[in-house]
């Protein structure tokens, strides 16, 4: 793909496909096969089913506090497609479509179970450890890009985060870091117009968040995140520049994602608190599976048979993914081991009170409430 697609005003907005799905600007869509497009729009279904199924799960006690994606597949499905399957993606907690566009391991869903395994598990597939402190992942993402950089490797590092990252210490340091050290790092904002309760207009006085990228030496393009095209055309773009795959010195590169939370920000959030229904009915107007779905079904590529047979496919493969993470026998003195590198006296002693009081009362009493 041609770098002109970021040579663009902060605020000029990148758009292939508009709410309906027509082409809007046919330069910007992707030149990808039959089967990769319908394969985007299968993985950004997958998601909404992920989704609905693991706050259900929540809902009935079976999983802990879930962060939802609803409203955010095209973004995350469409900048991981545009990677190479080497580059690594760094990512704060919502961003599961990534790792669905990898493949999605079994073994994640244990994370969200109470299992540290879920996060060793997504390494496999180049995913970094999924990160809970607000931005606190840029500056690794940095340093991993820096690494590669030194090595001579072509490969960038992807690192998603929300709006309000952008209000944190750590967000800042890494981008002044990357521009200072051309790190092929692409920053990745889903801004998703809230920070929990925090509207985007009160987490900063700038016009776009693309633009905070030109005080650290480097470029930020503005993308409708809830268009996977436009996404994918973007984040292709910005990863050949961050790598320097046309010849050209490695360069950072920020891409500020528009779209919207359709849905609580975990499962302990209630949104109807501080935010509109109305606002909420207009943004599903925009929701990107309906728009990737009517651009399939105007390029004869999906129709209703295709999809009741795509749910099925999903629905088979979830239960599965479910079954397994729900089957899995936990072991519980691995609360002790990755506290450190290497155990500490300290741990050693908590460890083995902790087997001591197994042994004399048994798991069953320790699990009860009362």
């Amino acid at each position: 793909m041609t770098q002109d697609v970021l040579n663009r005003a902060p605020d000029d907005r990148i758009q292939a496909l508009d709410s309906d799905g027509e082409i809007v600007d046919p330069d910007l869509i992707p030149d990808l096969s039959d089967e990769a497009l319908v394969s985007m729009y299968r993985d950004m279904r997958f998601a909404r089913k992920f989704d609905e199924r693991m706050i259900s799960l929540q809902r009935q006690g079976r999983l802990g506090t879930y962060a939802s994606l609803a409203g955010q597949e095209g973004s995350q499905i469409g900048s991981t497609y545009a990677l190479a399957d080497e580059d690594t993606v760094f990512y704060q907690y919502r961003e599961h479509g990534a790792l669905v566009a990898r493949g999605l391991p079994w073994e994640y869903v244990l994370y969200w179970m109470g299992h540290e395994a879920g996060n060793a598990a997504i390494g496999d597939v180049n995913v970094f450890p999924l990160n809970i402190s607000i931005g606190a992942h840029l500056p690794h993402a940095v340093g991993w890009s820096w690494a590669a950089k030194r090595k001579g490797d072509q490969r960038a590092g992807v690192v998603h985060f929300g709006d309000g990252a952008t209000s944190e210490g750590d967000f800042h340091e890494a981008m002044n870091f990357a521009g200072v050290f051309e790190t092929p790092t692409v920053f990745f904002c889903n801004n998703n117009q809230w920070a929990i309760s925090v509207p985007r207009e009160r987490q900063t006085a700038s016009q776009t968040l693309a633009q905070k990228a030109n005080a650290y030496g480097f470029d930020g393009v503005q993308v409708d995140g809830m268009d996977p095209l436009a996404t994918y055309t973007v984040t292709e773009a910005a990863r050949e520049r961050a790598v320097g795959a046309n010849g050209e010195a490695q360069q950072p590169m920020f891409i500020e994602a528009l779209q919207y939370r359709f849905g609580a920000h975990t499962t302990a959030d209630d949104p109807d608190v501080y935010r509109d229904d109305a606002e909420v009915e207009q943004w599903r107007e925009r929701d990107p599976l309906d728009r990737m779905e009517a651009f399939l079904r105007n390029c004869n590529l999906l129709d209703d048979g295709k999809i009741e047979v795509m749910d099925d496919i999903i629905d088979e493969r979830l239960g599965e993914i479910i079954d397994n993470a729900e089957g899995h026998a936990a072991e519980p003195t691995d609360l002790f081991a990755d506290v450190y590198a290497e155990s500490t006296q300290n741990i050693d002693e908590q460890r083995e009170y902790f087997e001591d009081l197994r042994e004399r009362h048994g798991d069953d009493a320790l699990l009860e409430s009362e």
